[in-house]
C-alpha cells in the first residue's frame, strides 16, 4: 500500500475545531501542539469532551489555533480569548454554561465521560444516557489530552465508503478528527489490515496500533457542518470490529498509531507500508 498525505490536522484544544496544516512536526506525543490543551470541568473534575454531547457538544462550535506557546480560541459569538488572558476561563464558562478551566497540564489519571453511542443515536444529543469513564492517553506518552494514541489516521477510501452508505453522498474527514488523511485506493476500511505494521510518511515512521472505535462525535454539528448520524451508523454496518482484545465489537473508522521515528511531514508527501 502506498499513497500520499492528503491533509494534515492539529487540534490544539481537545474537542474544539482545529487547524489544517501545510506541514507538521511529528514527535513522540504526535503532531506537535496537538491536544496540548483542554477544558477541565470544575464540577466533575473530568476533562470536557464532546464524547458526552449533552454537556459538551458546544465545544464543536469553537475553534482553536496555536498562538506562540499558547492557544487562541474563537467563541461562537466571534469573540477571541487566549490562554493566559485573565478573563479566559470566565468567557469559556459563560459560552458553555458550565464552569471550566483552560489547562495545558494533564492531571494524573485524567478521565472523560463517553456517552454510549447507540443510546445517543436512539435518544438524541440532549438526552441523559449512560456514560463510560475513559482514562486519557493510555496508548500515548504523557503530556497531551489525546484519547488513546498519539496519531490518528484515516484513508480517503474509508471516507468514500462511508459517504456512499449515507444519505448526503459525502463524508467530511473533519468529522473524525484525524491528524493525517491518507489518499488511499482500494476498498474502504483497508486500514484494519495495517495493524502491527510500520508506515513511513515524509521523514517520520509510524506504527499502526489498532482500529479507531467511533463515538457519537462524528455525528454532531462541527461548525458549519450539519448533524449526520450516518457518520456512525455506516461504520456500524460496514466495519464492526474489535479494536483491542476484550473491548468487544465497535464501529471503527481509521486507525491509531504511535511515532517510531519523529520527523516532518508535508501535505502531499508519499507514504508506504514497510
Amino acid at each position: 500500500m502506498a499513497g500520499t498525505a492528503a491533509e494534515l490536522w492539529r487540534y490544539p484544544v481537545k474537542s474544539m475545531l482545529g487547524e489544517e496544516l501545510p506541514s507538521a512536526e511529528l514527535v513522540a506525543t504526535g503532531v506537535a501542539g496537538d491536544r496540548g490543551w483542554a477544558l477541565l470541568d470544575a464540577e466533575s473534575g473530568r476533562i470536557a469532551s464532546a464524547k458526552s454531547p449533552r454537556l459538551w457538544r458546544a465545544l464543536l462550535t469553537m475553534s482553536a489555533v496555536t498562538d506562540g506557546t499558547g492557544v487562541r480560541i474563537v467563541l461562537p459569538d466571534g469573540r477571541t480569548v487566549r490562554s493566559g488572558d485573565a478573563g479566559a476561563d470566565a468567557a469559556l464558562s459563560e459560552a458553555l454554561g458550565r464552569r471550566v478551566v483552560l489547562t495545558g497540564t494533564r492531571p494524573d489519571g485524567a478521565t472523560l465521560a463517553r456517552a454510549v453511542p447507540d443510546q445517543v443515536l436512539a435518544a438524541g444529543v440532549t438526552a441523559e444516557v449512560e456514560d463510560e469513564e475513559v482514562v486519557l492517553g493510555q496508548g500515548s506518552p504523557p503530556g497531551t489530552f489525546v484519547d488513546f494514541a498519539p496519531v490518528h489516521l484515516v484513508g480517503t477510501a474509508t471516507l468514500d465508503a462511508i459517504a456512499e452508505a449515507g444519505e448526503r453522498g459525502v463524508m467530511e474527514a473533519a468529522r473524525y478528527r484525524p491528524n493525517i488523511v491518507l489518499d488511499t485506493g482500494g476498498p474502504g476500511f483497508g486500514e484494519n489490515a495495517w495493524v502491527g505494521r510500520d508506515l513511513e510518511i515524509g521523514e517520520a515512521v509510524l506504527r499502526v496500533m489498532a482500529p479507531t472505535p467511533r463515538c457519537s462525535v462524528p455525528t454532531l454539528e462541527h461548525g458549519a457542518l450539519p448533524r449526520d448520524t450516518a457518520a456512525l451508523r455506516a461504520p456500524a454496518r460496514l466495519n464492526l470490529v474489535e479494536p483491542v482484545p476484550g473491548l468487544g465489537p465497535r464501529p471503527c473508522a481509521g486507525v491509531y498509531a504511535q511515532v517510531v521515528t519523529p520527523g516532518r511531514v508535508n501535505a502531499g508527501d508519499a507514504f508506504r507500508l514497510l
